[in-house]
């Protein structure tokens, strides 16, 4: 299916072709169009489909008798349309012709991951022998963020003539990616205009409707050999025909090339405008093709992560995708991390807490990513702090789900497929979130030592997201412990105690970890800032050196709960009934939505030790052994190896991975503890979304955490490479050899820093700069120093 740079489909299978689809997406960071053959339109087979990163709009639905407002990633006008049809000399014109033709014989779609191009190889047959050769090439500039194209090649074989070749710029498009929306509103583009240009450019113009962001696409179309055009525009659609003379050694050329603007580009000009001079201006496709793979040789370089075997090749799969997301081009623009990418419109292109599994990658290797998405958090602070106000909060309280003006988009209804039911969704009370980005941005501190923005955003973000905790912590007197209460964790599936009125539960083992962590890194920051900042900040969060004295007891006494000699994931969750897995998974087999099987039993997950994903276990993929056994110290509680191994042992037994993300987590902790199911898991989380192991999902986007954290997976959880206050942490774990593997990483400014393992060995080289030494920490808490231009090698420990 797929060699170390080529992903590869070889046949065409109705049933897995959405799933291709995104996983051949092709993008630049600002723009990504689905790898859907160019002669299909949206139907339950194919979905074309183009999203511009930061392009939301808000429509108003019915649903199960109340009005709900939804907040989507926009689907845009599709540029990539082409339709044709073969005209035989002395023959009936033959049938429009697409992958789902009967006269298919071939069909190869190839993801070319070194350069970023996308090729669709088809051959056609018809019942006289006639035969039609058909390669699309297509790719998403990764130089030029506004520009995309696509080449189509025919060549016929046994026949001569004429094919009829139709170049559409279709705007007439919804949102139609999820089946599960189906009831909501969807057409999201309004005030469509068409035209073309006196050279032939046709050009489409609309807007979003609320807010209203202008679109403007522009394509190119250029033929060889060259032909008449006949052009014709709707409102929505503009056409450009074209009647072309082919036979054997006479093939024939068609390229798009698009040109994508909006008026969320900066500095702002005319998106029509704009489009039509750059697809006009736009180089040759053979120049544009250069151009773009040398930009992707770029990327590369500071992004691959060599691996070997198949493991190696769905990394590179995973880090493509994770680079054509959230790429350089990303830092110019106002977007966040969006869980499934820029792929489909699954979680209606919502950021989520995801980006705690992508962050720390881009802060180790594209560190001016990392800040822009930071920056993204810190533009939305307002919204946080005028929410946590109005719920009667303190500080900041992101939303679980964030999308243009960082206000909650948490849907106040999800639908159960299995049952046809409209339910309440109390996943708003995830407020878990605000640690992951206050964790996101002390990882991007110790990455890259940007004091310029952890003194200044970073200080900001940090202090109002511990000012948050430390009014959501409620003191109890009769345990002598400070307690945060009503709250969702990672888990997602207990929402409420069985037979509660209220949502929600209390001292989530995770929240509560988290926030105390927050509330001790927070401190820690405020003693480093300059005496003015210190001061401009305690006026501008209202805060007084009382509120500081309270973080600091609070981060010693929060609560966490434990039975039967295990953390509890909350308070009461040893007091659940056990469910009885054997007789759930002889019954459905797949049990990983168990929530959707029990709510169409009329039964609820609240009830059972029963975890969607790892919930207590994310405080092992957060923190190293020895920084999690310093945090309980600090709370004053006891913590061992074994304390941890009976808590990872009691919690693989009562989860049904019904997340991509719940194996990742899985695989990272029992690597570390060399747990015997440790590669399961791993290769769990590797195959998440090439096999679709989420039954269908995959198709409406991938799933951009999971796959950026198999990539942390391997560098942070197996290679054991984390930034640490006093230096770069590299202690590999005795999992499975790392020989042979090598990454290049960004530390305190330096660039392309060199890792490579080899038995027993490992490599590092620093390369020249005016920087000072790399600080590293290595395993047996070795510390030693590298300075800029030296390459080192030491032995690493047996076993």
């Amino acid at each position: 299916m797929n060699t170390s740079w080529r992903w590869e489909y070889r046949h065409y299978d109705p049933k897995t072709e959405r799933l291709a689809e995104s996983l051949c997406t092709l993008g630049n960071g600002r723009f990504a169009t689905r790898g859907s053959a160019p002669e299909t339109t949206a139907d339950a087979v194919h979905y074309p489909a183009t999203y511009l990163a930061g392009c939301y709009d808000r429509l108003t639905s019915a649903v199960a008798g109340r009005t709900v407002s939804n907040e989507d990633l926009v689907r845009l006008p599709d540029w990539t349309a082409l339709r044709y049809r073969c005209l035989p000399d002395g023959a009936p014109p033959g049938e429009w012709l697409t992958p789902d033709h009967p006269s298919l014989l071939h069909h190869q779609l190839s993801l070319d991951l070194r350069g970023g191009t996308l090729t669709r190889r088809m051959l056609f047959r018809d019942a006289e022998g006639r035969s039609l050769g058909v390669t699309h090439t297509r790719l998403v500039h990764m130089g030029d963020p506004h520009l995309a194209a696509q080449r189509t090649l025919f060549r016929a074989s046994g026949w001569s003539g004429r094919i009829e070749v139709v170049s559409v710029l279709d705007g007439d498009v919804v949102n139609a990616g999820v089946e599960r929306y189906a009831a909501l509103a969807a057409r999201h583009l309004v005030g469509h205009r068409a035209g073309a240009e006196a050279d032939g450019t046709a050009w489409l113009s609309c807007r979003t409707s609320a807010p209203a962001v202008r679109i403007g696409l522009a394509v190119r179309t250029s033929t060889r050999p060259l032909a008449a055009v006949d052009r014709a525009c709707t409102a929505t659609r503009a056409t450009q025909t074209s009647v072309l003379p082919i036979g054997r050694g006479r093939p024939v050329v068609v390229v798009k090339t698009a040109a994508l603007f909006s008026s969320l580009d900066r500095p702002r000009a005319d998106p029509v405008r704009s489009g039509v001079e750059q697809a006009a201006h736009a180089p040759a496709f053979p120049a544009l093709l250069a151009s773009h793979e040398a930009a992707w040789r770029r990327i590369w370089s500071q992004g691959e992560l060599r691996t070997t075997g198949e493991s190696g090749r769905i990394l590179r799969l995973h880090a493509f995708h994770v680079l054509q997301t959230v790429s350089p081009h990303t830092a110019e623009l106002d977007a966040g991390v969006p869980a499934r990418g820029l792929h489909g419109e699954a979680y209606r292109g919502h950021v989520f807490w995801d980006e705690l599994f992508v962050l720390p990658h881009l802060a180790l290797h594209f560190p001016e990513t990392a800040r822009a998405l930071m920056m993204y958090r810190h533009r939305r602070l307002p919204a946080a702090r005028e929410a946590a106000r109005r719920a009667g909060a303190k500080g900041a309280m992101f939303p679980w789900q964030s999308g243009s003006s960082g206000t909650e988009e948490t849907q106040r209804l999800h639908l159960n497929p299995r049952s046809g039911r409209w339910l309440p969704d109390h996943s708003r009370l995830q407020h878990h979130v605000g640690s992951a980005i206050a964790w996101n941005t002390w990882q991007y501190g110790l990455a890259t030592g940007d004091t310029g923005f952890m003194h200044g955003p970073g200080a900001e973000l940090l202090l109002d997201i511990a000012h948050f905790w430390s009014g959501a912590a409620v003191w109890d007197a009769a345990l002598g412990r400070y307690r945060i209460q009503g709250v969702v964790g990672p888990d997602e599936y207990h929402d409420a105690y069985p037979d509660a009125a209220a949502p929600g539960i209390d001292d989530n083992a995770y929240t509560n970890v988290t926030a105390a962590w927050v509330l001790a890194r927070a401190l820690d920051l405020y003693a480093e800032l300059p005496e003015a900042r210190r001061a401009e900040l305690l006026v501008r969060l209202g805060l007084d050196a009382d509120d500081l004295g309270g973080w600091e007891e609070i981060s010693h006494r929060m609560y966490v709960p434990f039975h039967r000699g295990v953390i509890s994931q909350f308070h009461g969750y040893g007091d659940l009934v056990e469910l009885d897995w054997d007789r759930y998974r002889a019954r459905y087999r797949d049990i990983r939505r168990l929530d959707r099987i029990l709510e169409a039993e009329g039964d609820t997950p609240n009830r059972y030790q029963a975890s969607k994903q790892a919930d207590t276990l994310m405080l092992g993929f957060l923190f190293h052994p020895v920084e999690l056994g310093r945090l309980f110290t600090r709370l004053g509680y006891g913590f061992d190896d074994e304390l941890w191994a009976r808590t990872v042992a009691y919690y693989l037994r009562r989860t049904c991975h019904g997340s991509t993300l719940s194996s990742l987590v899985h695989g990272w902790v029992l690597a570390r503890q060399q747990g015997p199911d440790a590669w399961r898991y791993c290769r769990e989380a590797l195959l998440g979304d090439v096999t679709d192991i989420q039954g269908g999902t995959t198709g409406e986007g991938i799933h951009l955490g999971a796959m950026a954290g198999t990539l942390a997976l391997v560098e942070r959880g197996i290679v054991g490479l984390d930034p640490a206050p006093d230096g770069l942490r590299i202690d590999p774990a005795p999992f499975s050899g790392t020989a042979g593997s090598s990454l290049s990483c960004c530390y305190l400014g330096h660039r392309d820093v060199r890792i490579r393992f080899r038995p027993g060995r490992l490599g590092i080289r620093v390369p020249p700069s005016l920087l000072g030494p790399v600080p590293l920490i290595l395993p047996g808490d070795r510390h030693e120093w590298i300075a800029a231009g030296q390459e080192r090698w030491y032995r690493l420990p047996d076993g």
